[in-house]
């Protein structure tokens, strides 16, 4: 496997190589810290613009502390958009097209939910300034497809987006430490990223307390993300210094912390810890990339609307084992920073750290195999096709159609 910039001391490689870094400017993070939120918008704006998930912001139990923040900082505020789910082509366009007439200035743009109102956030906030004012949602449909990476016209995002601040309130998705924002159709059966440097959120309010009303599914897909987010940014190609040092601080934490927020909501250390974990695996990636079980989770939300945490959990373990041809100093570094008595053989340890993945994924009590989230055996050409992009390209086994539909199978 080539290393590009990698941070690994093996007796010669001390090079780091060149590389750079990207990451919310203004971050704070903790328990209470929600009540922080109107003076964090204030550095950005005078007037917010709410985007939040029905859930976590419009029927939350924290709507209320939410508004008389943003109230006690004198910002004037108004809901423009709420998210239902996974956002669509449809909702990017419809929220859109609801923006309030008149001008940007002096406009911050607040995303309160899960990955998928922060997401339609981001691409609120890049699509305001990049987009006319004032058009149909029809209009707008094919304007938002024109951006999007892959099935677009590969029209740039060049005027810097409506500043963002982003307040997670599930611990998984990192979406509030990353430059694009994830956008499917399933008319056209795609999903696809709206990507710029200038996506990256502006501030980040990390809140672990805000997780607390989750449900033990939303927690098992959301934690089984970050786990993946984590190991396959270690491992994948493009290997740099500083998000591998990230992995290896935030991992252990998560290991030892997805177990106990699953046993017991309350636990406000393990629900902090993978809050921490969570934004660590956004800046990880984001400054890296990602691999097999990602490039292949996007096709099946596709094709069996499958959501995306859920998707990576199943597929995890057999990434795990397709790569350890390749990987096992990884897996054996890895293994090493969760439990510092592991075998000095990486072979040992790489094995362990696979097992290790395993239980967790098991103990999360997701679908194991393709056919329990709905995938017909004769759809497994189809998913293979569908899962290139830029995840897969980061893989660090290369793998060719022909090798996905056998894995696939192995699966189904």
């Amino acid at each position: 496997m080539q290393d590009h910039g990698s941070s690994v001391i093996d007796g010669a490689a001390i090079d780091p190589g060149a590389w750079d870094f990207v990451a919310p400017p203004v971050i704070r993070f903790g328990a209470g810290r929600i009540a922080e939120l109107g003076e964090v918008a204030a550095l950005l704006g005078r007037h917010v613009w709410l985007v939040g998930g029905r859930r976590s912001l419009v029927d939350g139990p924290h709507r209320s502390a939410i508004e008389a923040s943003l109230g006690r900082a004198g910002l004037a505020t108004e809901l423009v958009a709420v998210s239902t789910g996974e956002p669509t082509v449809a909702d990017v366009a419809r929220a859109l097209a609801s923006l309030p007439l008149g001008g940007r200035e002096g406009v911050v743009v607040v995303a309160v939910g899960g990955g998928s109102a922060i997401d339609l956030a981001k691409a609120v906030a890049a699509l305001a300034t990049n987009l006319p004012a004032g058009l149909s949602a029809e209009a707008y449909d094919s304007l938002v497809v024109d951006r999007l990476e892959g099935v677009g016209r590969g029209i740039p995002i060049e005027v810097a987006p409506l500043p963002l601040l982003a307040v997670p309130t599930t611990a998984g998705t990192g979406a509030e430490a990353t430059r694009n924002a994830v956008i499917s159709c399933p008319r056209r059966r795609f999903k696809k990223s709206l990507r710029s440097p200038l996506m990256v959120p502006r501030a980040v309010v990390i809140d672990p307390d805000l997780t607390a009303g989750c449900d033990r599914a939303t927690v098992a897909a959301a934690g089984l993300d970050c786990l993946t987010q984590l190991i396959e940014s270690f491992i994948c190609r493009v290997r740099r210094p500083l998000p591998r040092a990230l992995v290896l601080e935030a991992l252990p934490r998560a290991v030892r912390a997805l177990p106990r927020v699953l046993a017991d909501p309350t636990d406000g250390a393990a629900r902090s810890a993978m809050s921490h974990a969570a934004f660590i695996s956004g800046m990880a990636l984001t400054n890296s990339g990602l691999g097999m079980a990602h490039g292949v989770a996007a096709a099946l939300g596709v094709e069996c609307n499958t959501p995306h945490g859920l998707a990576c959990g199943l597929l995890l373990p057999v990434a795990l084992a397709v790569n350890a041809s390749v990987a096992a100093a990884d897996y054996a570094r890895l293994e090493r920073a969760i439990d510092p008595g592991a075998s000095p053989a990486d072979a040992t340890a790489a094995t362990a750290f696979i097992a290790r993945i395993e239980g967790l994924c098991a103990l999360a009590g997701l679908p194991r195999r393709l056919s329990e989230v709905g995938l017909r055996q004769e759809r497994i050409g189809w998913l293979a096709d569908n899962s290139g992009g830029a995840s897969l390209r980061g893989n660090p086994l290369e793998l060719d159609q022909g090798a996905l539909v056998d894995i696939l199978t192995q699966i189904w």
